[in-house]
Order: C-alpha cells, then structure tokens, then sequence
C-alpha cells in the first residue's frame, strides 16, 4: 500500500484554528511530518489540508483519559496519573487543577446527565462527581472481588458504564483478587457490575460504534491490537473478533467518529481505520500518544494526550455522540 507524508509548513506564530477556541495560555504549532497518509481521498475526509497539530500544554508527568466536559462554555478535563491530578484545560483559561489528589485517575467520560465517570488507579474504583460537587463510588467490585485498577470508561446511552480493569496501576501492597483482565459493565439500576468480556492480555480503552450495535476494545497487552464485539440487547457481548493491529507502539485510548472510523492512539500518535479495519492513516505526534477525545464547540477537535503533554487538531468530523 502506497504512505504518502504531508508535512507542515516551517514554524510560525499561529493562532489556534479550532472553532471558538482562542486559548489565553500559550499554544505552539509542532513542525514536523505531520501526516502518514495510506488512503488520501479517505484521509482528506478527515483531516483538511490546512490542518496543523498544536501543543496546548506540556511539563507534565504522563497525561491520559481526556474527556470534553460541555459546561461553563466548555472545557477538557485529562488525567496526569503519577501527579495524582486531574487538570482541566479551557480556551479562556488555558491549564489548571480540576481536582487534586485524583487517586491516580486514568479515564475519564461523561454520563447523559453530564457528570464526570472517572476510574482511579489506586481508588480501585470508578466514581462519579455529582452535580453538587461531591465524589462517590460507583463500582469498586465485580464478582464480589476487588477490582485490579480501572483504566478506562465508557457510557452508553442506556446509562450503563462499560471500563477495563489491568493490573496497570495496582498499588504495589495491594493483592491482586480478580482471577483475570477482563471488561466490566456497570448497571445503575442493579448498582452491580458483570464481566462481560475476557481472553484479553491487557485491555484498555475502549469505545461504541455510533449505533451502539459493535464495542471495540483495546488490548494493550502483547496482542497490540483492537478487538470488536456485537453488543446484545440484553447487554452481553458475543462474536469477538481482531478488528486491526497496531504496528507502532501499543493501542491505548480509542475513539470513533460519527462515520464509525476508529482513532486509536499509538507510538507514534494517532492511527485511523476505516470500519473495515484498514489502515486511513496517522496524525504524527512528537510524543507516543497515550489517549484522545473530540471535543470543542462544534466537536471536531481531537484532543491528544501524550506523556508529558496536551495536544489538538481540528478535523472535518464529529465524534460519535
């Protein structure tokens, strides 16, 4: 297969291009090569050929588990899991502490009624911030046994919380009590949590289809690739299957358009598939990518966290809602 590189022009002052967004805080234009291109007519779909990737933030330890937050006008909220800190990035404001100490969170989203989901390393746990401000668990068990280290989270439009559960940020006095890696589903009704997937190595993020009818899950583990399932009605999952295979780095966070295009984070920054599992192309980072979201006001910025610091790109594209 043909790659074609688009590169960026040489470094200039730049205001920041996504829509609404003018950042108080300083924002600097990455010069390099920008682009790995393996289908062009289906990259330009995506990415404009204007598109130039910014650093909104940088100096932190290791950042993950973006999420767009649409109040107060709109903000990002990211986790720096060894600064045992959320942060909390705005146009107007630009970078500062959302909440501190976090319990070494790792993913974060949204539930329909907009409150933040967050999974703590060493809380052991996924809790929720309520709309007065205060922090409770929602789930720090499954099969009666403690949960490994949640790591990443993502709701369905039923309310249901589906996160992974690696041993990654086990607390090294803690014991391990899960007898695997698995998938959980997490049911507000029953306030119980079920496995619902397992035979991975170590997963990770993961996302749905934007009709819901397929879940994609990251195995970061040895595999390095993504697998897909056909979600149930009844909320179990069936015929899981390889979608596509990482060949930088290890899959982390993922994501997927309104199109139904996965974006998954890589070593060498964001590869995009097509629903068929091949290969559209990178967005290059200068730093291995650790996860991502869209977000902005019109919710087609893809904001990259990767290791020491935030990213954007504006796109053509949505995220699935």
């Amino acid at each position: 297969m043909k790659t074609t590189v688009r590169t960026s022009p040489s470094f200039v002052s730049h205001s920041f291009t996504v829509t609404a967004l003018t950042c108080a805080a300083s924002v600097h234009l990455v010069h390099a090569a920008d682009f790995e291109i393996r289908d062009a007519v289906e990259f330009d779909k995506i990415v404009a050929p204007n598109a130039k990737l910014e650093r909104l933030a940088t100096d932190m330890r290791f950042t993950e588990g973006p999420v767009w937050l649409a109040a107060d006008g709109g903000y990002l909220v990211f986790s720096d899991i060894p600064a045992d800190e959320l942060k909390k990035w705005s146009p107007k404001e630009g970078l500062s502490t959302f909440r501190k100490p976090s319990r070494n969170a790792n993913g974060n989203t949204v539930d329909p009624q907009g409150r933040l989901i967050t999974c703590e390393h060493s809380g052991r746990r996924v809790s929720i911030l309520e709309k007065d401000g205060s922090l409770r668990t929602l789930a720090d068990q499954g099969d009666g046994k403690r949960f490994n280290s949640p790591n990443d989270a993502v709701v369905k439009s039923d309310g249901t919380i589906w996160f992974t559960d690696p041993p990654y940020g086990l607390p090294r006095d803690a014991v391990k009590e899960q007898d695997g890696n698995y998938v959980f589903r997490f049911d507000p009704k029953t306030q119980k949590a079920a496995r619902v997937a397992d035979g991975f190595d170590m997963p990770n993020g993961l996302c749905f289809s934007p009709d819901e009818k397929m879940l994609y899950v990251a195995d970061s583990g040895k595999p390095r690739h993504l697998r897909v399932f056909d979600v149930q009605p009844d909320g179990t999952l069936k015929d899981g299957k390889v979608f596509c295979e990482i060949d930088r780095g290890v899959p982390d966070g993922i994501r997927c358009d309104a199109q139904g295009r996965i974006y998954s984070s890589a070593g060498d920054g964001v590869h995009i598939f097509g629903p068929d599992g091949k290969l559209i192309g990178k967005i290059l980072v200068p730093e291995s990518a650790a996860n991502l979201c869209f977000g902005g006001a019109d919710g087609k910025t893809l904001f990259i966290t990767a290791r020491t610091s935030l990213y954007a790109i504006p796109l053509r594209v949505e995220g699935a809602k």
